[in-house]
């Protein structure tokens, strides 16, 4: 059983920041990859930023050079730092989590999702 819960959503103006945070839990031995999507009004559902245990990191074309993601030390709670967030990042924002547990096998977990508007 593993949980993800996010936290940092909210409103905010063109322009501006917000920074998304997720944490783990529950039985996991090691986190191969973190990552978040999105999915905005009317649109599929995408991914946005991974980051592997290694630390490699990959972003969607629409986000790179804007958005950061990161990890603690532990490696079990990753940050999606968003700066000059436009209109078009409006989306609810999840979390995914590709869990080993301790047999050695992976999983993968989502987690509830959190709203991030961007308007004026």
């Amino acid at each position: 059983q593993v949980q993800l819960v996010e936290s940092g959503g909210g409103l905010v103006q063109p322009g501006g920041s917000l920074r998304l945070s997720c944490a783990a839990s529950g039985t996991i031995s090691s986190i191969v990859t973190m990552g978040w999507s999105h999915q905005a009004p009317g649109k599929q559902r995408e991914l946005v930023a991974t980051i592997t245990r290694g630390g490699s990191t990959n972003y969607a074309d629409s986000v790179k050079g804007r958005f950061t993601i990161s990890r603690d030390n532990a490696k079990t709670t990753v940050y999606l730092q968003m700066n000059s967030l436009k209109p078009e990042d409006t989306a609810v924002y999840s979390c995914y989590a590709q869990v080993r547990d301790y047999s050695g096998s992976s999983r993968a977990y989502w987690g509830q999702g959190t709203q991030v508007a961007v308007s004026s």
